[in-house]
């Protein structure tokens, strides 16, 4: 929103809130602090108080239902909670369930300096009413806060290599949400990763880096926040990447040099009319995450902007990042990359063993980023780790003889039609190659012929595109067993809350649309 603060401020406020932890709620080592907030320049304060004052981290989407935020406040165990005033009412309809004993909030314009942070204020609040009522006895203004650390004494704790940084919360689009204990040698291990990958292409203390994906989101979080603040990049934050159009106004505003995302994300700039006229002489590296790059997206993209769409894979378990393109890499090529550096990767067969090189199997990894485990669920950790200390990551991918990874699809998201293997990502990508095709779902449904079918989810470019044009393109692109079955056209996708297409909520939604055909 135009406001900014330098390092040196960050340094200081960072102390300050850290001290106020520390001094005013007393609160022991090892406390499990929660932040709920989008990207404001708050986020980074109190992510860092937090972190240097020897506390545990435990993000929050502020998207979530108060049965959401119940469940991960209860489990981790969280007893403070940093939350932007907008999303209060969730908080107060679970708190009472919860081991919360300290509630901080924000609102959005807090940190943007006066008058602009209060103008901004009260239009989100009177004005926009995006502030719905809510009432939580004893709350503590963040600014207070500040003020408060200022003047308290600030302890360096001793916190090891080994201690846990983050509860990171895997998505939960399968079964219940886990918290994936992330130590503080696993995020400087893969930020240092990371550096090392970026740094032979960047200039540090010259670059700018957009930041639509959520700081909450480990992607954001590692490669956005961490990796380049190490480069001493401008971060440009937007607090609503939603707004399509707000956002490529931003871009209008300040010249940028890095921009990272999700296929849809990207997808979506380049259905805004005015993304195409946006300057991108200075754009040098673009990096996509998170989910499966579509060709479409990456080729229309490199058209549009000049820059390669650079694709990487991660998860959180693994602090995220394990593969990565070469960043001079001039053109899409279907892989993921190469692992980064001190990672293993091995690609293995449901019993266990390597597969041949080529050949399809679960991708499996380990190294120093690979995290220290579920909290409180050993047995789940171990079901996903191997007897050599492998990672099971669920995904299907190959490897080819340079080591270049390929991410075929995920294991459970497998489609078997009539005994032949069918992975949603080829039908995506072969659909979101049509032009009248703006976004495409595809999942499996039971069929009783064939075990199952290939249903698609289309949301159209083009108005006029028909179920029998997509089939006839279809046609010609795929063997019969990958046809689509049905089509059906919707008006959007349901996704996460970075943009990944949510397959199951599609599938449950395209099995009662198909039910008993």
């Amino acid at each position: 929103m135009g406001a900014a603060i330098t390092y040196g401020e960050l340094d200081s406020l960072t102390r300050d809130f850290a001290a106020f932890l520390q001094s005013s709620l007393k609160l022991p080592r090892g406390s499990r602090i929660a932040l709920m907030m989008p990207n404001t320049l708050q986020y980074p304060i109190a992510l860092f108080g937090a972190l240097r004052a020897g506390y545990v981290v435990v993000n929050c989407n502020p998207l979530y239902t108060a049965r959401e935020l119940e469940f991960q406040l209860v489990d981790s165990g969280a007893r403070a909670i940093v939350i932007v005033e907008n999303f209060a009412h969730v908080l107060e309809k679970c708190l009472a369930q919860t081991e919360i004993a300290h509630v901080i909030t924000t609102q959005i314009g807090d940190m943007l300096g006066a008058p602009k942070g209060q103008l901004v204020n009260f239009a989100i609040k009177f004005i926009k009413r995006m502030v719905p009522a809510w009432n939580i006895p004893g709350v503590i203004d963040f600014r207070k806060a500040l003020r408060l650390g200022a003047r308290q004494k600030f302890v360096e704790p001793d916190v090891g290599p080994d201690d846990i940084a983050f509860l990171q919360y895997t998505g939960g689009t399968t079964g219940t949400p886990k918290g994936a204990m992330l130590t503080h040698r696993n995020i400087i291990a893969n930020m240092q990763q990371s550096y090392a990958w970026i740094k032979p292409f960047l200039k540090e203390g010259s670059e700018t880096i957009v930041t639509a994906l959520p700081l909450y989101h480990i992607f954001a979080l590692t490669i956005n926040c961490l990796a380049f603040f190490k480069v001493g990049a401008t971060n440009i934050l937007i607090v609503n990447p939603r707004d399509i159009a707000g956002f490529v106004k931003e871009l209008q505003r300040q010249p940028f040099t890095v921009l990272t995302g999700v296929n849809t994300l990207f997808n979506a700039m380049l259905e805004n009319p005015d993304f195409a006229a946006l300057d991108f002489t200075r754009l040098k590296l673009c990096i996509g995450g998170g989910m499966a790059v579509q060709r479409a997206v990456a080729e229309r993209w490199k058209q549009v902007t000049g820059v390669a769409l650079i694709e990487g894979y991660g998860l959180t378990e693994m602090s995220p990042g394990v593969c990565m393109n070469p960043l001079d890499t001039a053109d899409y090529n279907g892989s993921v990359g190469l692992p980064v550096c001190n990672t293993e990767i091995a690609i293995r067969g449901d019993d266990g063993r390597d597969v041949p090189v080529g050949e399809v199997g679960e991708l499996c990894v380990r190294g120093p980023q690979l995290m220290k485990g579920y909290w409180k669920r050993p047995e789940e950790a171990a079901n996903v780790m191997t007897a050599d200390g492998f990672l099971r990551t669920g995904d299907i991918a190959t490897i080819d003889e340079k080591g270049f990874v390929r991410i075929v699809d995920r294991k459970k998201d497998l489609i078997i039609v009539s005994g032949f293997n069918v992975y949603p990502s080829e039908i995506e990508d072969v659909v979101g190659m049509h032009s009248g095709v703006k976004e495409v779902g595809a999942v499996g449904v039971p069929h009783a012929s064939s075990g199952e079918a290939v249903v698609i989810a289309v949301v159209r470019r083009d108005p006029e595109l028909s179920v029998e044009d997509l089939r006839a393109f279809c046609r010609e692109r795929l063997t019969g067993y990958k046809m689509p079955k049905h089509i059906v056209f919707r008006d959007e996708l349901p996704k996460t809350n970075v943009g990944k297409i949510l397959r199951r909520a599609l599938r449950d939604e395209l099995y009662q649309h198909n039910s008993g055909k």
